[in-house]
Order: structure tokens, then C-alpha cells, then sequence
């Protein structure tokens, strides 16, 4: 089984828990994890699953203002924090406009979000999931979302959380349908 992983990262946040996540799968498939920069529509075509993650921005998926607003954020004196080197690329919501309907396969979607109520912070992962339903892709499970602290760094033991939703989907997919 062929699994690509897109992510878009702005910190490197989304692009960490996607490593993990092909991690958990690697007993059940040969996961590929790439930036949605390097999401050829031919990749997609190809996998038999396709995982999307991408950061919750203003409670949703990023938008040209908030990704702006990221590297700013960056570039101020003393920030901490350090943009992914693929955080200059397309974000998801115009990769998603370039993605026409490839085939009708398995999806799943993840997000980043800050550590607090979803109610509070909204999921990215969410509006991921509908845009690949309108793609027609079919989920295999439901958005997940994987927690970050106020310093812009993973929560102690979300990387090991990721990894075991990756073991989590491959159980899913081995199974006889």
C-alpha cells in the first residue's frame, strides 16, 4: 500500500507530527510525507491513502493573511521561532483549488492546534476533511487534531500520539474490508 502525507508547516509543527505519523504506518505501507509545495496531483493519483495536515490558523486552515502573519510573527526579535523550510510554499486552501478530482480514494486529515478547547482555538483538520470529501475522497477516519504549546512546540507526547494514530489507520486499512 502506497500512503503520501502532505503537510503544511509554518513552524514545523505539522511537518514533525506527518514524520510521526508515517512512522506508525511503516509495518502496513510505504508512507511518503512531502510538503504540500511538492503534492503532485500524479502522487496523489498514485497513493492508496492520503493523510493532510496543515496548521489551525484563525479556527480554520490557513489564508494568505495568516500565513503572512506567521512569518512575521518569525521575523520579530527574540520570537523563538523558526519557520519550516518548507513554510514559503503554497498553503493548502490553493493547493486544494489545483486539486481537481484525482480518483475516489481513502483519506484521513490532521491539524496542529494550540493546547485549549477546540471550541476556542477551532480545527483545521475539519475544513482539510470536507475539502477532501468535496474531492471525493472517502475518510477513513475521523480529523484528528495533535496539540501545541504557547511557546509554538509540540505538547510532551504528541509525537508518540501521532505515531500511534499511524499504527491506528494502517490496523484499519490491513483489515479485510
Amino acid at each position: 500500500m502506497q500512503v503520501l502525507i502532505v503537510y503544511e508547516s509554518m513552524y514545523g509543527n505539522t511537518h514533525a507530527i506527518g514524520a510521526e505519523i508515517a512512522a506508525g504506518l511503516v509495518p502496513y505501507a510505504e508512507a511518503k510525507v512531502v510538503s504540500v509545495g511538492e503534492a503532485t496531483r500524479a502522487l496523489v493519483g498514485e497513493a492508496d491513502l492520503v493523510i493532510v495536515g496543515g496548521p489551525t490558523h484563525a479556527h480554520g486552515m490557513t489564508s494568505a493573511s495568516s500565513r503572512k502573519g506567521a512569518f512575521d510573527a518569525a521575523q520579530k526579535p527574540d520570537s523563538g521561532l523558526a519557520l519550516d523550510p518548507d513554510a514559503a510554499g503554497p498553503g493548502l486552501r490553493d493547493w486544494f483549488k489545483t486539486l481537481s478530482r484525482v480518483k475516489a480514494g481513502l483519506a484521513a486529515a490532521y491539524d496542529t492546534r494550540f493546547d485549549a478547547p477546540a471550541v476556542l482555538t477551532g480545527r483545521a483538520s475539519r475544513g482539510i476533511a470536507s475539502r477532501l470529501r468535496d474531492h471525493g475522497f472517502h475518510l477513513v477516519a475521523d480529523p484528528e487534531s495533535f496539540l501545541v504549546d504557547k511557546r509554538n512546540e509540540l505538547v510532551a507526547g504528541e509525537g508518540e500520539r501521532a505515531r500511534a494514530w499511524g499504527v491506528q489507520l494502517g490496523t484499519a486499512l490491513s483489515e479485510p474490508r
